[in-house]
């Protein structure tokens, strides 16, 4: 074996977030010396590499803005329609069912990734920037130190063994969990669902599956096809992700007690699944059964880790800490929200000061992101079917990222001790309201399930909904962000007001204090 090679910060796994975190390091610190062992050989081929396609306004804003990618995204990718649900459940006729959705492209953008493009794109940029991007490299031994230890690594390359020392060691490795499992780090988190997925090298248009003219005529352009569809049912959900390839991804998500992984987990069976659920997804997958890409499955896909950021320098990323569930595509975000924090770490440890107790605090912070997300997902599937309750929740959900997360994420305040100390009070208040509401759609739920009907509810033309977007490009200072996030807790407090007066009305013991008023936030706005 030869010499140990030395680095500052060794990161396995060259998937997207190990190669985001490669970037962000040489960006923000150019001397900065960074290794990347990955053990796939690169490049990597498009549409049929891996799933996760879907950004939300984090995870784009991180890559467009963060890492300097909005060329790239704007030239290669989709420009995303925005998330649109159908309850759409044994039906055909889109026409005469519930849908939820903007019928214009809203203001902060975002995109459908194809990650093989992506990944291949970042390879170049790690190179480009000048950090060490090895492929083929597969991890034979972890040591990782403590103190002012180094970290130690022993991988294969090309037949050769190659030890590796750095100051910094991050896990990306994804489900591998290379630290995670050499340090004991794995942890349920109580949320049993499974999914499968394949890619179809075809155009799936949803726009074209209904003759109604007037339904055609609703979205400016009438492309539905550019927004993550979502057609949902009760404990599933089914996802329509077009690629810049050309190619299409279909996934179906699944309550592990509702809806048996063995029932889907090979393509026929998938397709005898969805004709029973989605019968039109089951139709337009079967006309491109010739250019099936490829198919998986993964049973129990979403955990949780006790420890992801270490006072000894090291820590975990992406999907080798944590994984949530791909409704709402939050696996970009939690990426960006990590290697943020790990770069503060770094920049800590470079001027000299003791890192521990950041990594504790950027830690806690970061399982809070974590479980109340969770909580959006948790308990909550059998909700999906009910047009009426699920719709409400979505734009609740909405509400409560935009509110919250994102202008701390938008105002790079993430790490902003004095302001995140000043909004403590605030966030759990927010945190609160939000676990009151995720409980009250269960109760709501178990009252009786509400059909879908023939009606388009447009988030758009919602004027509270369309600005909180648009205001997350504003730029703040820390007292606008401090004003910023308590605006959005004084919007969730009064869009719970209306939603508890709704569920009062409806018939619901709601378990909850009565609201001081009734409400003055609109939940929907139809289209003709």
């Amino acid at each position: 074996m030869t010499e140990p090679t030395r680095c500052d910060v060794l990161i396995l796994g060259g998937g997207l977030a190990g190669l985001c975190l490669a970037v962000q390091l040489r960006r923000r610190f150019p001397d900065i010396d960074v290794v990347v062992l990955e053990r796939k050989r690169h490049p990597v081929p498009v549409a049929a590499h891996k799933v996760g396609e879907s950004t939300v306004e984090i995870g784009a804003q991180y890559f467009a803005e963060t890492l300097g990618l909005r060329e790239h995204l704007d030239a290669e990718h989709i420009r995303k329609f925005g998330f649109r649900f159908f309850w759409s459940e044994g039906r055909e006729d889109l026409e005469g069912i519930t849908e939820l959705g903007v019928s214009r492209v809203m203001p902060t953008p975002t995109w459908q990734i194809d990650r093989g493009v992506f990944e291949n794109h970042l390879r170049e940029r790690v190179h480009a920037l000048g950090a060490r991007f090895i492929d083929a490299a597969t991890v034979r031994a972890i040591d990782v130190g403590q103190g002012d230890q180094l970290h130690h690594v022993r991988a294969t390359i090309a037949d050769a063994d190659q030890a590796f020392s750095a100051r910094w060691l991050v896990d990306a490795s994804g489900r591998a969990g290379l630290v995670k499992r050499k340090l004991g780090l794995a942890e349920a988190n109580g949320h049993d669902v499974n999914s499968v997925w394949f890619r179809i090298d075809a155009r799936l248009s949803i726009d074209a599956w209904c003759d109604d003219p007037t339904w055609g005529t609703r979205c400016s352009p009438p492309e539905r096809w550019r927004s993550t569809n979502h057609l949902c049912g009760e404990g599933y959900w089914v996802w329509l992700i077009p690629l810049g390839s050309g190619a299409h991804s279909v996934g179906i998500v699944c309550d592990a007690r509702r809806h048996p992984l063995e029932r889907m987990n090979t393509f026929d069976k998938a397709l005898d699944w969805l004709r029973e659920h989605q019968p039109l997804v089951a139709r337009h997958c079967e006309a491109q059964r010739g250019r099936l890409m490829d198919f998986l499955f993964l049973r129990g896909f979403s955990y949780g880790c006790k420890q992801v950021f270490s006072g000894d320098r090291w820590a975990l990323t992406g999907e080798a800490g944590v994984f949530l569930d791909p409704f709402y595509s939050p696996g970009s975000d939690f990426i960006a929200i990590a290697n943020t924090y790990i770069c503060e770490l770094v920049a800590h440890d470079r001027e000299g000061r003791s890192i521990a107790p950041y990594a504790r605090l950027y830690e806690q912070l970061y399982f809070s992101f974590y479980e109340n997300t969770l909580s959006l997902y948790r308990d909550q599937y059998a909700i999906f079917g009910d047009a009426e309750i699920m719709a409400i929740k979505i734009i609740w959900d909405y509400a409560y990222y935009w509110g919250i997360l994102c202008p701390l994420f938008f105002q790079e305040r993430l790490a902003d001790l004095a302001v995140l100390g000043d909004l403590r009070e605030d966030m759990l208040a927010a945190a609160t309201l939000n676990r009151d509401l995720q409980a009250l759609f269960r109760r709501w739920y178990a009252h009786g399930t509400r059909e879908s009907r023939p009606v388009m509810w447009d988030q758009g033309k919602l004027d509270w909904f369309l600005q909180m977007n648009r205001a997350l490009r504003d730029r703040l200072d820390a007292d606008g962000t401090r004003v910023r996030v308590r605006d959005g807790l004084a919007r969730l407090r009064d869009l719970a007001a209306t939603i508890t007066t709704r569920a009062v009305r409806a018939g619901i013991d709601t378990g909850l204090p009565a609201p001081d008023s009734q409400g003055s936030t609109p939940l929907f706005a139809r289209v003709a």
